[in-house]
């Protein structure tokens, strides 16, 4: 049995993955955000042995065994920014960040080592300040191969909306839950 939940702090007392803080933005007219949840669920800790590659071959093992594709590794742009074509899910590898998710009126989140965040296609996200060894695993859904970068902008917000609303919902959050649960 995989114990990377264990090991990166994100299982909860029966062995399943932890439950996320949900949040829901509204559309600001520049960003559409979207009606699923951004779900970003906290580590508890991450275990003391494991350097940055050791987290980062745990999320890699998570996120592929429930049909999210790795994809970079990198940070966040420090621009509101939006994708319409795809959900994306970061694992944080190492360090802090503090992102604004939901565009310029969203709310401010610090992620730190351990943690995961889901935000679905459409979610604004921005960085405001990191650490200097800040570093996120991204990955997608298996069926969303593409990956589009949308500034928020008004003028490109109703095509957008009208993509977000096409794109897939995957069976399982990056972390092996049922995805319905937190996007019924």
């Amino acid at each position: 049995m995989d114990d990377s939940l264990e090991m990166l702090g994100l299982a909860d007392a029966d062995g399943g993955p932890v439950a996320p803080d949900c949040q829901v933005f509204a559309d600001d007219g520049r960003i559409p955000n979207s009606p699923l949840a951004t779900l970003l669920f906290r580590s508890r800790g991450v275990v003391a042995a494991l350097d940055r590659e050791a987290i980062a071959a745990r999320f890699e093992r998570l996120f592929r065994a429930n049909g999210w594709r790795p994809s970079w590794r990198g940070g966040v742009y420090d621009y509101h920014h939006y994708h319409s074509i795809a959900h994306e899910a970061f694992g944080v590898l190492s360090g802090w960040g503090r992102l604004r998710l939901g565009g310029e009126r969203g709310e401010d989140f610090t992620l730190e080592t351990g943690d995961a965040l889901v935000l679905p296609a459409g979610t604004g996200h921005c960085h405001l300040e990191a650490s200097e060894d800040f570093l996120l695993l991204a990955a997608y859904p298996r069926d969303q191969r593409e990956l589009d970068l949308i500034r928020a902008d008004p003028e490109a917000h109703d095509a957008a909306v009208a993509r977000i609303a096409q794109v897939s919902r995957p069976p399982h959050d990056p972390l092996g839950g049922d995805s319905a649960r937190w996007w019924a």
